[in-house]
């Protein structure tokens, strides 16, 4: 969905104790030297801390005699992080980051082409050929590729199929099924859907409803304006009109729908593979439902999921670059897959077996090809920052306080018009 949910894509802690050393990632936590002799620094998503990347860290420490310092962020925090370091000249060796944040950094000066590394090792680590094309592309600033995706991922539709059954129902398909069933699903202290707070899970119904974000040729923002006021609107009225969804929390946490839908107090939920996990650990009675993604003008997503870069003043880039091989191989990515339900950005993944013989994730496989950048045209005038800061803003005001969508959008699109002259 990050991408997203980019998405930025939205993942939160797994609560794994660390095999590796792990500084402090809280504010006065010391500056990390990137060439300290012997410490092979990497800022990570707290969420992604898994036993298939234990491994490859093992195996990377042995084959360089290295020490990796692995430090866990939540998105927020890793991005102030990061943007302190880039001002202090002191960076990690290389950075995960959430979607987005590549060519922004690209144009910045501030990430580090990995041009010369393709034209070297692409053709053995099937880079770029192997990868789905929306991958390459949103890496990529005038015509080189400066990070590697690590994680693809989608939005879609995740149910409850013993409340649906119960209900009489089939998934939904459509906006108008969508809305039918969250209303015949709300009842007993039981509610429809619950929708994220975070502005990223909008672009689905935004893509869905045919609307481009930013177009660099023409400067529109947000068009066709009467589809993504619609689009914003339908989402509001989920919640403040027809009374199906509960009002959502403002913070960073991206957990508060899953929760709901552990706890069996929501039939459906907008979301990516990031939620599976913790579903099923937390209420493995459930039975899962995944739907494709539902359709308005068009039956498609957002692509969110994770990319990983390496900082312009890195000293060790080549030791970056070896980190990048062996994490992004398709055995790694298959052994995460089996862990966690992840999905990959390698074309080849998808004819895995894990991937094919599970219906839940073979419905996020098929959709991935439907998954659209929302805010590519965006990062390559620079001012990803303030248009996020903006969303965020206009998206709660809509889903949270109930503000007319059309109001709301129009004085984002007026903001937006200032800072991306």
């Amino acid at each position: 969905m990050s991408s997203h949910p980019s998405r930025r894509d939205l993942l939160r802690l797994v609560g794994a104790a660390a095999a590796v050393p792990v500084l402090s990632s809280c504010a006065g936590a010391p500056a990390t030297q990137s060439a300290a002799p012997g410490t092979f620094t990497v800022y990570w998503n707290a969420g992604h801390d898994y036993q298939a990347y234990r491994k490859v860290i093992a195996e990377f420490e042995q084959a360089n005699k290295v020490k990796v310092n692995m430090q866990k962020y939540q998105w927020p925090d890793l991005r102030t992080r990061l943007l302190a370091d880039f001002a202090s000249g002191t960076v990690p060796d290389l950075v995960e980051e959430p979607g987005g944040w590549v060519q922004e950094f690209a144009v910045s000066g501030n990430a580090r082409s990995l041009q010369d590394f393709v034209d070297r090792d692409g053709q053995a680590m099937g880079f770029p050929a192997d990868w789905q094309p929306v991958t390459v592309e949103r890496n990529s600033y005038q015509g080189k590729v400066y990070g590697v995706q690590l994680h693809l991922t989608c939005n879609t539709l995740i149910y409850n199929q013993g409340m649906l059954r119960e209900a009489g129902l089939e998934a939904p398909t459509t906006w108008e099924e969508f809305l039918d069933a969250a209303r015949k699903l709300t009842k007993d202290g039981v509610y429809g859907v619950a929708l994220n707070q975070d502005y990223t899970y909008m672009w689905p119904w935004m893509v869905q409803a045919g609307v481009t974000p930013y177009d660099l040729e023409t400067k529109a923002i947000m068009e066709p304006r009467a589809d993504a006021v619609a689009a914003l609107q339908f989402q509001a009225d989920l919640v403040h009109k027809h009374k199906v969804a509960p009002v959502p929390v403002a913070g960073t946490d991206y957990s508060g729908p899953q929760k709901l839908f552990s706890a069996k107090r929501a039939a459906m939920i907008l979301t990516g593979p990031w939620d599976l996990d913790p579903i099923r650990k937390t209420s493995p009675d459930i039975e899962l439902g995944v739907a494709p993604p539902l359709k308005n003008k068009t039956a498609a997503t957002q692509a969110a999921g994770v990319s990983m870069f390496v900082p312009a003043k890195a000293t060790r880039p080549e030791l970056s670059w070896d980190f990048i091989k062996r994490v992004t191989a398709l055995q790694v990515e298959q052994a995460a897959t089996k862990e966690t339900g992840m999905l990959m950005p390698r074309k080849s993944w998808v004819d895995l077996p894990e991937v094919q013989s599970d219906p839940v994730t073979k419905v996020f496989a098929d959709a991935l090809p439907t998954a659209r950048d929302s805010s590519q045209e965006v990062r390559l005038t620079g001012q990803l920052g303030k248009w996020e800061e903006q969303l965020k803003v206009m998206y709660q005001q809509v889903l949270i306080q109930n503000k007319p969508a059309a109001e709301a959008l129009d004085t984002f699109a007026e903001a937006a018009e200032g800072f991306l002259k």
